[in-house]
């Protein structure tokens, strides 16, 4: 099982804006400062200086760096050498071989954001410095020539639903952390709980974000209402006194039902 824990709601933070790090970090489960997209070119390097300067807790950061291939790679590790911060999710993730050169000081989350990374998630999640996947839609059909990730009505495209799954397949069958897109509508509150609901029943450990008020709705699709955790802490309570397959509320429990009311109660 995994042991990337940080809770559901990951929120994503310009590097090059200090004044938002705290509240962001307040507001969420834990905090990606970006060096990558979020910051200019011109920008980079004094966002690299308010990272050396900044004082959050570090367990409760990932530092979205720029990809191996880039030229502010380097900068961007050497930075974060002056730093407590040990956690880096590397942008634009592709090949196992770079991401297994990397300081082994430094936990990495991959992010499998192009038709090359999400075809190469499985040897990508073997690596043992990686501690979790993240997968990106908009990227990843820009890789592909694409224009758009999402159909009219919202929904992913069916490239995206299959990166999605990969990554999410490749994480799992490693026992690493699996972690959700962005939803980049901020107004679209009713899709975005649709999809972190579903990631949440589907395996993913968290749901990155771009805004403030996402978070709670990450939270509240993440969290099993009152019923769903009765009915798990029941099932397991009965599973002491039985052996083998038994029959509760009129339905066949096995040990892989019992792993789901697991799951719910660590999620609870």
């Amino acid at each position: 099982m995994s042991t990337f824990d940080l809770g559901p709601a990951l929120l994503f933070c310009p590097a090059d804006r200090p004044e938002r790090y705290a509240k962001a970090a307040e507001r969420a489960d834990a905090v990606i400062l970006d060096l990558e997209d979020a910051v200019s070119a011109d920008a980079k390097a004094a966002a690299r200086g308010h990272l050396i300067e900044s004082e959050l807790d570090p367990d409760r950061v990932i530092v979205r760096v720029n990809p191996p291939e880039s030229e502010e790679f380097a900068s961007d590790l050497a930075t974060l050498s002056q730093t407590d911060y040990r956690r880096i999710m590397v942008a634009k993730s592709e090949s196992p071989k770079r991401l297994a050169k990397i300081d082994a000081r430094f936990e990495i989350v991959a992010l499998c954001e192009t038709a090359k990374g999400v075809a190469q998630a499985d040897k990508i999640a073997a690596l043992d410095n990686v501690v979790a996947l993240m997968w990106g839609a908009e990227d990843l059909v820009a890789s592909l020539g694409g224009t758009s990730s999402r159909k009219p009505n919202g929904r992913y495209r069916d490239i995206a639903r299959y990166a999605r799954a990969r990554v999410l397949l490749a994480a799992g069958a490693r026992g690493k952390g699996a972690i959700d897109a962005v939803h980049l509508d901020i107004a679209d509150t009713k899709r975005l709980l649709i999809e972190a609901t579903d990631a949440a029943a589907s395996g993913f450990a968290a749901t990155a974000c771009i805004h403030p008020s996402q978070v709670e709705i990450i939270r509240d699709a993440y969290r099993p209402d009152d019923a769903d955790l009765a009915w798990a802490r029941a099932v397991l309570a009965v599973a002491e006194t039985e052996r083998g397959v038994f029959a509760f509320e009129g339905r066949m429990v096995d040990e892989p039902v019992l792993r789901h009311a697991r799951a719910l109660i660590s999620r609870g």
